[in-house]
C-alpha cells in the first residue's frame, strides 16, 4: 500500500497536487471527482464506461507510464472534441504506483 503524487491542472488553468492512494482501485477520472477538481456534473458524465469524454485529459509528463489505450478509448476519443496527440479518458487510466509524478491538463468541456 503506497500513495502517489499526481499533477492534475483545472480547466481554469490551477494545477494541484494531490495524493492518492494506489490500494483503492481507483482511477484517474474518480480521483479528480474526488478532489472536486471539476466543477460537478462535468467529468464522469457517462459513470467511467469510455462513452462521453468528459473525462479527457492531456498527458503533460508520464504518458509512458500510462496503459495502453484500449479500442473503446480510441474510438470515444475520436469523436470527442478539443482532441490533441496526448489526449486519454481519465476513466480508462487506473491508479498504480507507476504514475507517480503523472501531470495532466483537465481539456475543455464540452
Amino acid at each position: 500500500m503506497s500513495d502517489i503524487n499526481l499533477f492534475i491542472t483545472d480547466r481554469q488553468g490551477t494545477e494541484h497536487q494531490v495524493v492518492v492512494p494506489t490500494d483503492m482501485s481507483m482511477n484517474l477520472m474518480e480521483v479528480i471527482r474526488s478532489y472536486e477538481i471539476a466543477e460537478e456534473g462535468t467529468v464522469g458524465v457517462c459513470g467511467g464506461m469510455a462513452m462521453c469524454a468528459s473525462c479527457q485529459v492531456y498527458i503533460v509528463d508520464g504518458a509512458a507510464t500510462t496503459p495502453e489505450m484500449g479500442e473503446e478509448e480510441e474510438a470515444m476519443l475520436s469523436e470527442a472534441y478539443h482532441v490533441k496527440d496526448n489526449s486519454r479518458l481519465g476513466c480508462q487510466i487506473p491508479i498504480t504506483e507507476e504514475l507517480e509524478g503523472l501531470k495532466v491538463v483537465l481539456a475543455p468541456y464540452p
